[in-house]
């Protein structure tokens, strides 16, 4: 694959083969005693079940390194048509003051995100979801510019304006629901619009907004599957047309695989995780036993915080949940050690579904970027920072010069 890669090839290439792939990436394993297409694919299956926990950690990390996936399946050419430029920037170390009431991460990821958002001398500048204005602030004070930040949360809006106030920021923080009929009247030619890790429908709706009314945007998407449609449908006309022709079909919960990665957490939070997992998976052990339904039952979810201290008491909390009797005599320990050993499983099968990740990313992006293409824009597309940063790195810059 030639490094000039235009976005057409690479959008064509990625719709083939996600469309390919789909009866191996889409299963989820934690579902299933044994993956759908293990009896298809008996080789990989091994290989993957075989790995060490030092190889499958490794591979989670980075899934598009040399691995015995390599056998099976195209992950040069994945790792080839998701590599993305960084966007330049002009990157100036910002005065740690005005971090002041931002998380660390999310600081940093502002302080990436500013120099790249690309406006032009005289533009009017917007916040897109902004919370309590961070971005905005920022914008405002390294630019000598207002800023209107838009924020559906009255309480929000509050605590952004006296933070703007209190730090000299020229930023006027706006009630205004951006899904709502007349959101469009703060986008016009001479305007830019920024908005760092918007979610689905809101982003959907920014791009559709700036294609109409005509303001320049900088976007860094994030949380595709925040969406009220239950099944995708692109943004893009070829979007639409190359799904169609590939045969390619998306739900809403194949797109939370685009951004399941995680960057490194610590080490108490991951052990707090793994046991949760696998716990979870123990307790699918014991409910198909229990019922004599030998199929997946889901349970809800719970802050890691509030797990219950001791297997047994979380399998109890879960059986009241799905109104599931417990019979007496339940041998704990070894439900609870066949549960770390099927975590071990899924972790090393989900490595299939970890290489396709990126690549599903990158094709939302890919008929984001489409789509405003299609309306005249000139885009641009890359990364804003180092994944180690946020794995949600990617940005679109565009605008109808």
């Amino acid at each position: 694959m030639p490094p000039s890669l235009s976005h057409t090839e690479r959008f064509a290439r990625l719709t083939e083969l996600l469309a390919e792939w789909q009866d191996l990436w889409r299963p989820l394993p934690f579902q299933h005693r044994r993956p759908p297409w293990g009896e298809a694919w008996p080789g990989l299956e091994a290989a993957l079940l075989q790995l060490s926990d030092a190889d499958a950690t490794r591979l989670q990390d980075a899934p598009f390194r040399a691995s015995p996936l390599d056998d099976w399946l195209p992950v040069a050419e994945l790792a080839r048509l998701v590599e993305l430029p960084a966007l330049a920037g002009d990157v100036v170390e910002l005065p740690s003051s005005w971090g002041a009431h931002v998380g660390g991460r999310k600081w940093s990821q502002i302080e990436a995100f500013l120099p790249r958002v690309g406006a032009s001398p005289g533009e009017r500048l917007v916040e897109w979801c902004a919370g309590k204005g961070h971005l905005a602030r920022a914008l405002s004070r390294r630019l000598h510019a207002e800023v209107t930040a838009l924020e559906w949360q009255p309480t929000l809006c509050r605590e952004g304006q006296r933070l703007a106030e209190r730090q000299g920021a020229s930023v006027r923080m706006v009630e205004q629901d951006v899904l709502a009929p007349g959101a469009g009247r703060w986008l016009s030619p001479g305007t830019r619009v920024a908005a760092l890790h918007a979610c689905g429908d809101l982003h959907g709706r920014l791009i559709e907004l700036v294609a109409q009314h005509g303001s320049a945007m900088t976007l860094a998407p994030c949380c595709y599957q925040r969406t009220a449609d239950v099944r995708y449908r692109p943004l893009s006309r070829q979007g639409r047309e190359r799904m169609a022709a590939a045969g390619l079909s998306l739900t809403r919960e194949d797109l939370a695989m685009a951004v399941q990665e995680t960057v490194t957490a610590p080490r108490h939070v991951r052990r707090q995780r793994e046991q949760a997992g696998s716990w979870r998976l123990g307790f699918d052990l014991l409910q198909r036993e229990v019922r004599g339904v030998d199929a997946y039952l889901p349970v809800p979810s719970l802050a890691y915080g509030r797990l219950p201290g001791s297997f047994e008491a979380f399998c109890r909390w879960a059986a009241e949940r799905k109104g599931l009797v417990l019979p007496a005599g339940i041998d704990w320990p070894a439900f609870e050690v066949a549960g770390h050993r099927r975590r071990a499983e899924v972790t090393r099968l989900e490595l299939v579904r970890h290489l396709f990740r990126r690549p599903l990313e990158v094709w939302l992006v890919l008929d984001r970027l489409r789509r405003l293409e299609e309306a005249g824009f000139r885009v641009e597309l890359g990364t804003f920072c180092a994944r180690e940063l946020t794995p949600r790195n990617l940005l679109l810059r565009a605008s109808r010069d």
